[in-house]
């Protein structure tokens, strides 16, 4: 009878193995939950660390200017876009900060930017998501070697013009935030995680169709192809008491997800700044 019971106080050697493993499992959750992560009910600050300085991203090696490669007609067409292309993106910064500049249009940047990604965030396994800092760059695409789709130079106003673009931009954002662990119950444990992400340069070829000249609502319309050149820098920080520091997998998981997101969107849709309203304006005063 008493080789049935499951333990007895001269265990077996199957009995000490799975009190062996049994133990060595309590252990690693104990270091995990209280070297790690955080109770759920822990709403301590994780470490912040600053985005990459103007200086930090000047220093980065840059890619030759695209216009340097092209003829002299496709560079006088495409300096007409650069143009238009910078002119969007200061307009777009400044909508962004409201018109205000100074520390004030940054702020009014990051709580937008902060109130946006609170709204998306996957509410089941992540936590409240703060921007510490944001910076929107000051630069816009340049585009190079421009032509038309149909490889024919037309006067038709919504001919499709594909460019070579290149964009390498001080844009980086400083976040905060913390991975939520529902298992093995609700609530179990939080992981603390610091991030900052900088653009170091994006390339690819675009093609740009211009709006319809009776549009009520003009955007350009902008498509790439599933191919393309990114590279992020990302630094990050993870744990509570314990700190991982740039964690390559981490890093490789941003970028992925970036990947993923401008591979399925494919085509976007750029409204052009106030053009609707300037075209009222002016069809009302003939």
């Amino acid at each position: 009878m008493g080789n049935n019971y499951i333990f007895s106080l001269t265990p077996t050697f199957t009995q000490g193995l799975l009190l062996g493993q049994f133990s060595i499992l309590v252990i690693l959750v104990l270091v995990l939950k209280y070297l790690f992560l955080l109770p759920q009910t822990d709403q301590s600050e994780t470490p912040v660390f600053q985005p990459f300085t103007k200086s930090d991203i000047s220093s980065r090696t840059r890619p030759p200017a695209p216009e340097a490669h092209a003829s002299a007609r496709d560079a006088e067409s495409a300096n007409w876009f650069n143009s238009l292309a910078r002119q969007v993106a200061d307009v777009y910064r400044a909508n962004l900060q409201n018109g205000l500049e100074g520390p004030g249009g940054n702020e009014m940047a990051r709580a937008r930017i902060e109130e946006y990604a609170n709204r998306i965030r996957p509410r089941s396994f992540l936590d409240h998501i703060t921007i510490h800092a944001v910076d929107l760059g000051n630069s816009a695409p340049l585009l190079s070697n421009a032509r038309l789709v149909d490889g024919i130079w037309e006067t038709s106003a919504t001919t499709p013009v594909k460019f070579h673009m290149s964009y390498s931009d001080s844009i980086s954002i400083s976040l905060s935030t913390a991975y939520l662990f529902n298992y093995p119950m609700s609530s179990f444990a939080r992981l603390p995680v610091s991030l900052t992400i900088s653009l170091d340069l994006f390339e690819s070829s675009i093609t740009v169709a211009p709006p319809s000249p009776f549009s009520p609502e003009p955007a350009l319309t902008i498509s790439f192809p599933s191919e393309f050149t990114l590279s992020l820098k990302t630094t990050s920080l993870m744990g509570s008491r314990a700190m991982l520091k740039d964690v390559p997998k981490l890093h490789e998981l941003i970028e992925h997800q970036v990947r993923k997101v401008l591979t399925s969107r494919g085509t976007w849709k750029i409204a052009l700044p106030g053009l609707g309203n300037y075209f009222d304006k002016t069809l009302a005063n003939t």
